[in-house]
């Protein structure tokens, strides 16, 4: 008898407890679903309570709305859920169909799942919103920013279209972290290109740093330097402007000896590096020359 009772009390406190924490989390639930905001193409399911006639599953349109029995159009897009919730429920009773109605609305089916991050970024795509994430979140998702990213980033926001734009520090690190909110699409820009031609090392496309910033003498050591037969005197720099290409005459001579400024660069110019002809013919002539030295020394031992 006694064993019996304590298996009851048992069973009333699990009751009990099992009770409170189905009470806790359709707490939480509702609380998580009540900041969800409703958007084009979602899917809504909305169920009033003993009334099955006036609940179902119902597409939101692109235009934001979606057609209730009794009701009829009801706009819906960008509201949270529970100020869905209280709009049917007040329609619905002030138009005298259902005397206190109990309302319920869910997201069944999200039209905007994801964020997009495009751009400069190692692995572009669409990544889950799910949750809270912010700006560092997603890039991280992305596998991070490529060599050719640039310093900002623009958020082009779903809700209301507007574009926030955020800068980046080096390595990809962002000086702003804002909330990524779903729909949003992540933009990372492409970095700034120079280019060096000519009698260089290494002639070819160098991106600009993360502040947009490059030099003639910095392009030119990304180019692994002049070679020894350039003009240093007759360097150009080629600039695309509204009226055409301009060419500028750059004394990279002076530069390299502190008697010029050093010029600064812009996205697209080219740095023109020409081959002295007196250098290339002095040349010429030396390795002629170390050329019949070597043939003297091998062929005047025989």
């Amino acid at each position: 008898m006694l064993r019996a009772q304590r298996l009851v009390s048992l069973a009333a406190w699990l009751a009990f407890f099992l009770l409170l924490s189905a009470s806790s989390l359709n707490a939480a639930g509702d609380t998580a679903r009540s900041v969800l905001q409703v958007a084009g193409g979602d899917l809504l399911e909305i169920n009033v309570f003993d009334v099955p006639e006036l609940s179902g599953k119902f597409r939101v349109s692109n235009t934001g709305s979606i057609s209730l029995p009794l009701i009829g159009e009801l706009a819906v897009q960008d509201n949270r859920t529970d100020e869905v919730e209280h709009t049917i429920a007040q329609k619905l009773e002030d138009g005298g169909y259902v005397r206190n109605p109990q309302v319920s609305v869910f997201v069944a089916e999200f039209a905007t799942q994801g964020v997009s991050v495009l751009g400069e970024v190692k692995k572009p795509g669409i990544y889950p919103s799910f949750g809270s994430h912010r700006l560092l979140d997603y890039l991280s998702m992305a596998e991070g920013t490529t060599p050719l990213a640039g310093s900002m980033v623009d958020i082009t926001r779903h809700v209301s279209t507007a574009t926030q734009r955020v800068a980046l520090r080096s390595k990809g690190e962002a000086r702003q972290n804002p909330e990524v909110l779903s729909g949003d699409t992540i933009l990372v820009e492409r970095a700034g290109v120079v280019y060096v031609v000519g009698d260089v090392a290494r002639p070819g496309g160098f991106p600009m740093d993360q502040d947009d910033q490059l030099s003639v003498l910095q392009a030119v050591a990304l180019a692994q330097g002049a070679n020894h037969t350039a003009a240093l005197k007759s360097a150009k720099l080629i600039r695309s402007t509204p009226q055409g290409k301009t060419e500028v005459p750059i004394n990279l001579s002076a530069m390299l000896g502190s008697k010029a400024a050093d010029v600064p660069l812009k996205d697209g110019d080219i740095v023109f590096i020409p081959s002295s002809a007196a250098k290339s013919a002095m040349k010429r002539g030396l390795e002629a020359g170390v050329q019949a030295a070597v043939g003297v020394a091998i062929y005047g031992r025989y």
